[in-house]
């Protein structure tokens, strides 16, 4: 009798198993937002001289600081990348446009002896701004001279 109940436990976990709804796909892949080996899907800064300012990209926000006020914030959108530029506008609580364009060539500060992997231009409002970008970590951990990258990446 042994050999006819496992015969019926085969035969009814193979019943279980076919046709039933197809599995689910695993989700797509989010599309890699990589310009001049910066991943623009983590944190990224873009600052520049006379004026001193920055813009950090978090992830959620784009953030506007200067030692002068006001500080501007706006939604982060994602980056629209063309070729070897990419670009994020969106608008502040008041109303003003905040965009940021990232192109990917090696960029000084004019004030360090630091090489950025990318070139920033900033508008706000009527505001132009110039500078250079590169991930916040990259910024946090290199030197005070050389290329300014990810330590865990190779140049690019």
């Amino acid at each position: 009798m042994r050999p006819i109940a496992l015969a019926v436990s085969v035969l009814a976990l193979s019943a279980c198993s076919q046709g039933g709804e197809p599995a689910a796909a695993p989700p797509a892949a989010k599309p890699a937002t990589m310009l001049a080996g910066v991943d623009l899907g983590r944190p990224v800064r873009a600052l520049g001289t006379e004026p001193f300012w920055s813009v950090e990209l978090t992830g959620t926000e784009m953030v506007y600081t200067s030692p002068e006020p006001p500080e501007h914030r706006a939604p982060q959108p994602q980056p629209v990348i063309q070729g070897t530029t990419a670009t994020l506008e969106s608008k502040t609580a008041a109303g003003l446009t905040f965009s940021i364009t990232l192109v990917a060539t090696e960029c000084s500060d004019g004030m360090s002896d630091r090489t950025y992997p990318l070139t920033a231009m900033v508008r706000i409002g009527e505001t132009g701004l110039s500078g250079c970008a590169a991930s916040t970590s990259a910024i946090m951990t290199s030197g005070e001279s050389g290329l300014v990258v990810d330590k865990a990446q190779p140049p690019a």
